[in-house]
């Protein structure tokens, strides 16, 4: 059966995560279900990363096999026909190595996280950010930050049931940008990198972050609560709609464009 690689963007407030759930709405039900439009009996689907629920995603990758050989761009607009009218779109789409994997042949995946201040409520992007009504010190937090680049053991900063055999990762790089808005306020965009994440690692390092923006944490705190080992040292975990699952990298990018002569 050929193999096809997808990169997936959506909306992930109305779904209860990635991961198909008995009873509740998630992106790979409706994806399945578009893709048995195509052919009643494809098997289940699989992706670089499990979204929670309200966790949105602009470059996430998934692979599936097929039975017949679709021309790629066929098969991403007939798919996006057939995802409608849920917010899911396939961005692309690719034929792969049989042996290729959505998971276990990604080598990085990179998260944003959306925090806006300001003090009106959101309207437009009610949903895809977290608003706070307090301005942050982006050199606090930075500081701050800086403690968890590396190579640690992140049990502070994991989710009680994660499911992962081990919580040692190595984080490396989280950027901070904060950019101006037209309504007076401020976004603050939390770009991490890292081969593999712990359940709520990126939620749980934003939320600690903010607490040291707002002062109310001094930077080498965070430095503490990654050595104590133990949850309940971890700052607020940070609401699920301002993250954003952005890229999926791979040995060789399977969305790649193929080089021209010379």
């Amino acid at each position: 059966m050929p193999r096809y690689a997808l990169k997936i963007e959506y909306h992930g407030g109305p779904f209860s995560g990635w991961q198909r759930q008995a009873g509740q709405p998630s992106v790979q039900q409706a994806l399945e279900e578009a893709l048995r439009r195509l052919e009643p009996k494809v098997p289940s689907v699989a992706a670089a990363g499990r979204t929670d629920a309200g966790v949105h995603a602009t470059g996430q990758v998934a692979h599936c096999d097929l039975g017949r050989n679709w021309e790629p761009f066929r098969l991403s607009e007939a798919l996006n026909w057939h995802l409608k009218p849920h917010p899911v779109a396939i961005l692309a789409a690719a034929r792969v190595p049989d042996d290729w994997h959505a998971r276990f042949s990604a080598i990085e995946r990179r998260y944003t996280y959306r925090l806006i201040s300001r003090r009106a409520p959101l309207t437009l992007e009610a949903g895809l950010a977290w608003r706070i009504n307090h301005r942050l010190d982006v050199e606090a937090m930075r500081a701050g930050a800086a403690h968890l680049i590396g190579r640690h053991d992140f049990t502070t900063f994991r989710a009680a049931l994660c499911q992962a055999k081990s919580p040692v990762k190595t984080l490396d790089a989280i950027e901070i940008e904060k950019i101006p808005r037209d309504d007076g306020g401020a976004e603050y965009r939390f770009h991490l990198r890292a081969r593999s994440f712990l359940h709520n690692q990126v939620r749980s390092i934003v939320g600690t972050l903010e607490r040291v923006g707002a002062g109310a944490w001094a930077p080498s705190r965070v430095a503490e609560a990654l050595a104590a080992r133990d949850r309940a040292a971890c700052g607020p975990v940070a609401p699920p709609q301002g993250l954003y699952l952005t890229g999926v990298g791979y040995p060789s990018d399977p969305f790649a464009p193929p080089e021209g002569p010379g």
